[in-house]
């Protein structure tokens, strides 16, 4: 399997200890030669600093890295000294979002969508940088219909990204839908598909509430059968993601995105059986 397209997703680490723990994380990852390591962005720039810490420290290591930029709460000026920051340290690679409006949080901010962020560092910066945006196979949460959230992804991608990451599933017929239906309303760059390892049941089910990821019905009453065995949740989990991985780049996914949680094991393992 070629690296080509494969990425691993980290967080930005609250603490020392968090950090050291990454810096381990991402020596064994790194071993998987991945084209680039992605970092997550808090809401309304909780974690910005963060952010940028952990890229510039990746980069330092010879590895490529993309930061998350989220548009939520941000202003035209927050944004551009972001984005000049980025260029200053010869960052090339972003993923863009709208990001998640945190509970009792208004739409601030002058970026309603992830399009008009897209359109805002086009602008901005020409083509400096390699934008990824995010797709949503199931359908983002908040999305009115189906078709709805087709037409703002669309919007994305003419705004001016290159690719797409989307966010994770255990159902490849979705993705494979979601990608043909991309395609037929023209977009033409790379949809890579977003991979959660299942390491953890009840982890799992309220990460999944939250982002409106579907665990489909036989994988979550196996998972609940385990109970509190979590080397039996863990088999089943690899055995259920390779597969669903091996599924998508034989369908023709350009690629698999990993979101790793700042733990190496459950990538390494697929990515192993992927070889």
């Amino acid at each position: 399997m070629t690296t080509h397209n494969f990425s691993i997703e980290f967080f930005p680490p609250k603490t020392e200890e968090g950090a050291e723990k990454l810096r381990v994380t991402r020596a064994k990852l790194g071993e998987l030669k991945p084209k680039y390591f992605s970092v997550t962005f808090g809401a309304g720039g909780t974690t910005q600093q963060g952010t940028l810490d952990t890229v510039i420290e990746i980069r330092r290591e010879g590895y490529d890295a993309a930061p998350h930029l989220s548009c939520v709460g941000g202003t035209r000026d927050s944004i551009r000294q972001i984005l000049q920051q980025y260029q200053a340290h010869d960052i090339r690679r972003l993923v863009a979002l709208r990001g998640d409006l945190p509970s009792g949080y208004g739409m601030g901010g002058e970026f309603r969508h992830a399009s008009d962020l897209v359109e805002f560092i086009r602008a901005e910066t020409g083509d400096w940088f390699h934008i990824e945006v995010a797709a949503y196979p199931e359908m983002h949460p908040q999305a009115r219909s189906p078709q709805d959230d087709l037409n703002h992804f669309v919007r994305k991608m003419q705004a001016g990204a290159n690719a797409a990451i989307t966010q994770y599933f255990y159902n490849a017929d979705a993705y494979f839908r979601f990608a043909d239906e991309a395609r037929k309303a023209g977009v033409s760059a790379p949809i890579v598909a977003g991979i959660m390892p299942i390491t953890n049941s009840s982890q799992l089910q309220r990460f999944s509430e939250m982002c409106g990821a579907e665990i489909p019905r036989w994988i979550r009453l196996k998972l609940n059968s385990y109970g509190d065995d979590s080397a039996s949740i863990k088999a089943f989990g690899l055995d259920v993601v390779t597969q669903m991985c091996e599924r998508l780049l034989q369908g023709g996914a350009p690629g698999l995105h990993f979101y790793s949680l700042n733990q190496a094991a459950a990538t390494t393992a697929i990515w192993q059986r992927l070889l």
